[in-house]
């Protein structure tokens, strides 16, 4: 009884077990409590409660009045979005599962903090940067900073009621960062806006004035002023007016008059406006000076001046100036010949005028030449490949392109560089070459460097033949390799090397060992010892000669040959020669013997047997034997060893 009520009572448990996951599944779970809701931005609020168990999502509702905005999220914190600022909102929370929505959590208010003030900036001067913006719904008072972009200095910041200010003692022509927001009556501070405003250049120091009296035109230069985008220059004489615009330090104003006095002013600008203009600069322009300056280059070290007379001079003096020194030339006609210039250096050619009763003309503008570039100094030549030579040398010039090149009687070759080397490409073999450089710019040509004799490595015949002489004895021929003056011919083989040096295009190579494979390869050498290596198609020297040959009577008519094989696997020809006729045979392979039926006896026959190569042709040096063939009546006779034949072979 006990079992029983036991197992009723478990039974029991499971059940309402059951029933209460099904209930709890199908039910909405329970109302969320929210620990705290805030506004950082104008436009949301964010909210956090703990979580709920059986929840899926949370619904945050913001009701301002009779509207409301909804906003699913997944866990807390959430935030609602799309709000008004410093609007005060009534904030509560939903969890949300399958079995539908909890009752909302009660209610929390916030205000949302206040809208950032949205600035109106711009720069009065050039050391002062002001701030103003419209008034700023719920707002008690306004903080602006103030920092450069750049981070350098100090940050300042003011505090107001008002809705502008200024900021004085900036650095002019600088970017700077502007930052405001408004704050409420709980001292709570809104959104904030960022502004980025540059304060007006400072008006430029050091002009400086250059007239070109040849040209009758001013160029005029100064220091450029911090945070200036362009400049405006003015020249004035009476009414006479004339402008030039520029992004540069340095302006050329055009259309100006010999003896005449100018006044010269600059203004800086940019985006923030502009600077005061500078003090006037007097510009007075005693005699004009020459025209139609020209400057040609005789050689890379002389250069010859011209110009076109100046009424009123009497005397001229051409100046060329350059880092190391200035030359002077003084004439009363209107050319000069300036020598000695250095090379691959930028000289400042000027001609002044001079005259007793107007004075002397100082203003007159240079006129910037380059000399042509130095001759470079080849350094060194080395071989990067068998077609390819690299050529180095000392880069003595800047912005210098330089031209290499190889001459012999093949041709010319180039190659071209801006730095210290460059590779001549496809030389050909067997060939003697002048190298030599040049250095181009748009100066002109250098005159060319020292010659550095050149000698490619020889070519490699193109045909070599080899043919087999003896058994041991081997012929190998070649075309002659342009440029060698000696070859060395190998053979090679695990059995052992046959080489040769020779002057010749043929050399006999001995103790060759028959019926081997040999690797072929043969050294085109100059005179110089230049070497070019050159490989050929491998060589197999032809099979041994077969030994013990001898003759049999075979029945009547009939003759066996038989021999010794060298290799099993070689065929071989039996040749028999008489004055009644020549006979052969050829056995199947394998066999050391093959039979010649119906040969005329009572002759005399030299007997040849020779390996038969892959062509089907037959080595004539395989030594042969004499046997004389008896008749015994109309048939064969005695078959006798006569010897050895020393005659030339068949």
């Amino acid at each position: 009884m006990c079992s029983a009520k036991s197992t009723a009572l478990a039974f029991t448990g499971v059940l309402l077990g059951c029933l209460e996951m099904i209930f709890s599944a199908n039910t909405a779970p329970d109302t969320p409590v929210i620990d705290q809701a805030y506004s950082k931005l104008s436009n949301s609020i964010t909210v956090e409660w703990r979580a709920v168990p059986g929840a899926n999502n949370y619904m945050l509702t913001a009701q301002d009045g009779d509207s409301f905005v909804e906003t699913i999220v997944k866990n807390s914190p959430g935030t609602v979005t799309g709000l008004k600022p410093a609007t005060l909102y009534r904030i509560t929370v939903r969890s949300i599962n399958s079995g539908g929505k909890s009752q909302p959590s009660p209610f929390r208010k916030v205000k949302t903090v206040l809208a950032a003030p949205i600035l109106s900036v711009h720069s009065p001067s050039c050391d002062s940067i002001a701030v103003s913006w419209k008034a700023v719904h719920m707002a008690a008072g306004f903080s602006v900073s103030l920092m450069r972009s750049d981070g350098l200095g100090r940050k300042l910041k003011q505090n107001t009621t008002n809705t502008s200010l200024i900021f004085t003692n900036l650095d002019p022509g600088t970017l700077y960062t502007i930052r405001a927001y408004a704050w409420n009556a709980n001292g709570m501070p809104g959104d904030d806006f960022t502004y980025n405003q540059s304060t007006s250049p400072n008006a430029p120091v050091d002009v400086k004035v250059a007239f070109n009296s040849g040209a009758l035109r001013a160029v005029v230069s100064w220091m450029p002023s911090e945070g200036a985008l362009t400049y405006s220059v003015t020249v004035s004489s009476g009414l006479l007016k004339l402008r030039c615009n520029t992004s540069s330090a340095s302006c050329m104003v055009p259309s100006l008059q010999c003896s005449s006095e100018y006044y010269v002013s600059v203004t800086a600008y940019n985006d923030a406006g502009s600077s005061e203009p500078t003090d006037a600069v007097s510009l007075k322009t005693t005699p004009c000076c020459p025209s139609d300056f020209r400057a040609v280059f005789m050689s890379s070290d002389t250069v010859r001046v011209t110009w076109a007379p100046v009424r009123g001079a009497d005397l001229y003096e051409t100046r060329a100036a350059s880092r190391s020194g200035v030359l002077l030339c003084r004439d009363t006609a209107t050319a000069c010949t300036l020598s000695a210039l250095q090379c691959s250096t930028p000289y400042n050619i000027t001609v002044f005028s001079f005259s007793e009763a107007r004075g002397t003309n100082t203003s007159c503008a240079p006129q910037y030449v380059a000399t042509a570039p130095c001759s470079p100094e080849i350094k060194n030549v080395s071989k990067e490949g068998l077609s390819a030579i690299s050529v180095q040398w000392q880069p003595n010039n800047e912005e210098a392109t330089y031209v290499v090149t190889a001459r012999g009687e093949a041709g010319l070759w180039h190659c071209t560089s801006t730095r210290n080397s460059c590779t001549l490409m496809d030389l050909p073999c067997g060939s003697a070459f002048s190298v030599s450089a040049i250095a181009r710019s748009p100066a002109g040509q250098s005159l060319p460097s020292y010659s550095i004799p050149l000698e490619t490595a020889p070519c490699c015949p193109n045909d070599l033949i080899l043919t087999q002489v003896t058994q041991s004895v081997t012929n190998i021929s070649w075309s002659v390799g342009r440029g060698a003056q000696t070859y060395i011919t190998i053979l090679e083989s695990p059995k052992g090397l046959a080489k040769c040096h020779t002057l010749q295009t043929y050399c006999l190579l001995g103790c060759i060992t028959c019926g081997t494979n040999y690797t072929v390869s043969l050294r085109a050498i100059t005179e110089t010892g230049l070497t070019s290596s050159c490989t050929y198609q491998g060589y197999f020297s032809s099979a041994c000669c077969p030994s013990g040959v001898k003759l049999y009577r075979l029945g009547n008519n009939g003759i066996r040959v038989f021999w010794q094989a060298s290799d099993e696997t070689i065929n071989y020809n039996a040749n028999l020669h008489g004055s009644k006729g020549n006979f052969s045979c050829t056995p199947s392979s394998g066999l050391s013997h093959c039979d010649i039926t119906k040969i005329p006896c009572g002759d005399v026959y030299t007997v040849v047997v020779a390996p038969v190569t892959d062509k089907g042709a037959k080595l004539t040096f395989c030594p042969k034997k004499i046997y004389s063939v008896t008749c015994s009546g109309s048939s064969v006779g005695m078959v006798i060893y006569r010897g050895r034949s020393n005659a030339k072979h068949m």
